[in-house]
């Protein structure tokens, strides 16, 4: 029997709902359960595939291809469970769906409404493809209270309905704010949070405080009063100094008990904690540091590389040291000399983007790489910067750029118009639909003999996560390779570069992928561990 658990969240935004639903998601995997969780959003938005990363943050990609919200990596990272397609739905797919099926006759001639037409769809999505799992975790986006998320909290206050109360529960995440000139923690915005979910029909069985500090026991059984929930259903969710804490301090609040007595479960097994242990005695106990600096575009809004910024922290876990991260905006690099910036630097990293804006900083900053054997990791983008940087200044082709800029004259990076995906073949156009022009999804790279891609992977084919438009030209590859660039990680059909690499230095990678979507904490990227591994090195000679 599959039982379904509703996250959702009031008061303010940003309050950690994914982490929260993912940290969740840990404990009772911990405990034997076999858990799923999916993200709902209200945005109309497809999906945020063409939003902007200072929205939104980054895009996370999943193996089937699907551009979901940055919570899914979270879900990933927690508990190691693969998202799909299925996991993720916005506004904007079930409206989608909806007009499509009124304009074939679907709904032969009746009125289109949100209840009963757009609240099935949401519980149709919830419900779907969920058999042989115990728990499915259902996070409700945005903020109780916003009106484009009043379908999709219907849809769940109907499903209970639908279910039973043994087969559902719901968990309310808020806020419990210390004003300073008071000296005193606030329980209205709670209160009052709760009040709205009421009003619809919604009783939260778990509330989930955030907070700077304990709540006291009688500002704890006030919210339990004024909310209609039990004393020690009021869980304290403190701020910790590494979000791989969050499942050891949830469980320490009796988090995961409370949520299973709703359900009417009192004999879970007793979860093994042992890897969460293991890995913040690692992030709090490390044995050095090393710095990278991390080149890029969207440096002023961090969510935009969150999967880059644990990868290179589970790097800094695989080598037990800390990563201090610098992240230099790569404009600066037109306009300043970047080996001020980057000569004492351990590691340099230049992340995937799009668009010219920056892109000839991170070609500097791979040149400064490649000349003072700093290690260099060049992912999607970054690949290409590296491929242009060693075309110009290795093999001497004059103006070597990419068809993604304007007045590129030798397109060393150029748009493919077709590729092999399995056995199907997949098409793009220059121009079509910004989401319809990727090449998305986990496709199988074969690695080289006698290549460092080769020794790191361990492997002779992997399979890694895409989400790029442009590739590397292979009519240069000859006159690449001649230069020193190897290209150790191809297609199988030998049509698509997916690494290139220079053996002669430190450690110098460039791969067209995004291997920081499937890096986890308690199993980080073999790409990310060996590269901060090469900056540990670095670190004893700077």
């Amino acid at each position: 029997m599959t039982r379904f658990i509703f996250v959702t969240g009031g008061v303010v935004s940003s309050l950690g709902k994914g982490l929260a639903s993912a940290a969740l998601g840990a404990l009772l995997q911990a405990r034997g359960y076999k858990v799923r969780l999916r993200k709902l959003d209200p945005y109309l938005n497809v999906d945020p595939g063409t939003m902007s990363p200072y929205q939104h943050g980054e895009v996370y990609v999943t193996d089937d291809g699907a551009e979901t919200d940055l919570d899914l990596g979270h879900y990933e990272r927690f508990t190691g469970v693969p998202a799909r397609q299925s996991d993720s739905v916005t506004t904007g797919r079930i409206y989608g769906d909806i007009i499509g099926k009124e304009r074939r006759g679907d709904y032969l001639g009746a009125t289109v409404q949100v209840i009963p037409h757009v609240t099935d769809a949401i519980k149709k999505f919830v419900l779907a493809d969920t058999d042989g799992h115990d728990f499915v975790l259902c996070e409700i986006g945005g903020t109780v209270g916003d009106i484009e998320g009043q379908p999709f909290l219907e849809a769940i206050r109907q499903l209970r309905n639908d279910l039973g109360a043994a087969r559902t529960a719901y968990v309310h995440l808020t806020l419990v704010p210390y004003i300073p000139s008071a000296g005193e923690l606030k329980t209205k915005p709670t209160q009052h949070s709760v009040k709205e979910l009421r009003s619809i029909g919604i009783q939260p069985d778990v509330l989930l405080c955030r907070c700077d500090r304990e709540i006291p026991e009688s500002e704890k059984r006030k919210i339990a009063l004024f909310c209609n929930v039990r004393n020690e259903n009021v869980i304290t969710a403190l701020d910790v100094g590494t979000i791989y804490e969050v499942p050891l301090r949830y469980h320490e609040q009796g988090f995961d008990e409370v949520v299973l007595r709703a359900f009417g479960i009192d004999n879970a097994p007793a979860p093994d904690l042992s890897v969460w242990q293991n890995i913040v005695r690692h992030v709090k106990e490390p044995e050095g540091e090393v710095t990278i600096a991390v080149v890029g575009k969207y440096t002023g809004m961090k969510d935009a590389y969150k999967s880059l910024n644990e990868a290179l922290v589970h790097g800094g876990i695989a080598n037990n040291v800390k990563l201090n991260v610098e992240w230099v905006d790569a404009e600066i690099f037109e306009a300043e000399d970047p080996v001020q910036k980057l000569h004492d630097v351990h590691g340099i990293l230049v992340p995937g983007g799009f668009g010219e804006r920056g892109t000839e900083g991170k070609i500097a900053a791979a040149r400064v790489a490649r000349e003072r054997n700093i290690p260099y990791f060049g992912i999607c983008l970054g690949m290409q910067m590296a491929v242009i940087e060693a075309a110009r200044h290795l093999a001497g082709i004059d103006g070597a750029g990419s068809s993604e800029f304007p007045n590129c004259k030798v397109p060393v990076v150029g748009m493919m118009t077709e590729w092999l995906r399995g056995n199907e073949l997949e098409k793009r156009r220059q121009g079509g639909d910004l989401g319809g022009t990727m090449r998305l999804g986990e496709y199988p790279c074969d690695l080289m003999p006698r290549t460092r891609a080769r020794a790191v992977y361990g492997a002779e084919r992997i399979m890694e996560r895409h989400r790029h438009r442009y590739e590397i030209n292979t009519q240069f590859q000859p006159q690449l390779e001649k230069a020193g660039l190897v290209f150790s990680g191809m297609s199988p059909d030998r049509t698509l570069p997916e690494i290139v690499e220079i053996p002669e230095h430190p450690w110098f990678v460039g791969v067209q992928f995004h291997p920081e979507l499937k890096s986890k904490p308690f199993e980080p990227h073999p790409l990310f561990a060996s590269f901060v591994e090469a900056a540990v090195k670095q670190s004893r000679l700077v």
